[in-house]
């Protein structure tokens, strides 16, 4: 099949039907949400300049253009360092603004829109899940591609050989060995956030207003014990309700601050907004929930993100009033 058999714009409209799935699987593979749009991007790019080669007597184009994002992620991992969800050294309950890593050491949020297509969104958002990706890359990047590749997207044993240039038997190697390795990972056991299930919406309900209103006990009846927060490019993490809790409430950081919801790595996440000197509610932070048995096990803000905000669809100021 060439390029030109039905026109140009036949070839580049089946790539760009890709689009989403390709974005979404070099998220998983990457962890970084911009990493994730300029891989996609230079894999529908070479597949628009080499469809003269697509034989599809040989394979789906699916399997084709995920064959070029595989080598892509792949060559993009071959120096980089694993990316942390939370600061994976102590614990610190003050803010040292010097203490800051650089953004290749973060997995980063992601709008449901680029990597979930809505046909799949309720079968696959667990797996674009902040801790879902953060348990990926203690995956060596081949072994985390196979995953990706067979549990996650569903390609074949057969067809996951084809995309790595390796055996049918290689491949199932690599996926036992990474299922095992992805079991022990504790990032992982956190659930979504879903608005359409009652028992999570009245959670995200009364999460909100604890925040907004500073309410330190309804706060610290979401938390699980052992929840976790974090704040990421700072190297500052909390463990622990009762330590997240003393911190919430010796504070007043986050006062007049407002949370605005939004579709974010398959579950709920905040547009959250703070005050300026003229009392105008300007873009602040993103902030990430995970969950676990009806309660928040994961908060993570995200430092520094309000110029992120019109990615997710977040308007660029709040009416303090309206919202409220």
């Amino acid at each position: 099949m060439s390029a030109t058999a039905g026109g140009p714009a036949t070839a580049a409209d089946q790539l760009e039907s890709l689009r989403i799935p390709v974005t979404g699987y070099c998220y998983r593979m990457l962890g970084s949400a911009a990493d994730a749009d300029d891989a996609a991007q230079e894999t529908l790019i070479r597949a628009y300049t080499r469809f003269d080669s697509y034989d599809p007597s040989r394979a789906r184009l699916s399997t084709w253009v995920h064959a070029i994002a595989t080598n892509i992620c792949l060559d993009m991992l071959r120096s980089a360092r694993r990316r942390m969800l939370f600061w994976e050294g102590p614990d610190a309950t003050g803010f040292d603004p010097d203490a800051v890593l650089p953004p290749d050491r973060w997995i980063d949020p992601i709008p449901d829109s680029r990597v979930l297509d809505p046909a799949d969104r309720i079968v696959r958002r667990e797996s674009v899940r902040l801790a879902f990706v953060a348990a990926l890359q203690h995956l060596p990047p081949r072994q985390r591609a196979v995953l990706v590749l067979r549990d996650v997207l569903a390609f074949s044993a057969a067809e996951t050989a084809q995309m790595l240039e390796v055996g049918p038997a290689a491949v199932n190697s690599a996926l036992q060995r990474a299922r095992a390795t992805l079991s022990s990972v504790p990032e992982q056991a956190t659930e979504v956030l879903d608005p359409e299930n009652p028992r999570d919406r009245e959670v995200i309900s009364r999460y909100v207003a604890a925040f907004e209103n500073h309410d330190v006990e309804g706060l610290a009846a979401l938390l699980c014990e052992d929840a976790r927060s974090g704040m990421p490019p700072l190297a500052w993490r909390l463990s622990g309700r009762d330590t997240i809790v003393a911190v919430f409430a010796a504070g007043d950081a986050c006062a007049g601050d407002r949370l605005v919801p939004v579709a974010m790595n398959g579950s709920i996440g905040f547009g959250q907004y703070r005050p300026d000197p003229d009392g105008v509610l300007r873009p602040f932070a993103l902030l990430a929930l995970g969950a676990r048995s009806g309660l928040v096990a994961q908060q993570i803000t995200y430092f520094g993100s309000g110029d992120r905000f019109a990615e997710f669809g977040l308007p660029p100021t709040v009416d303090s009033a309206a919202h409220r």
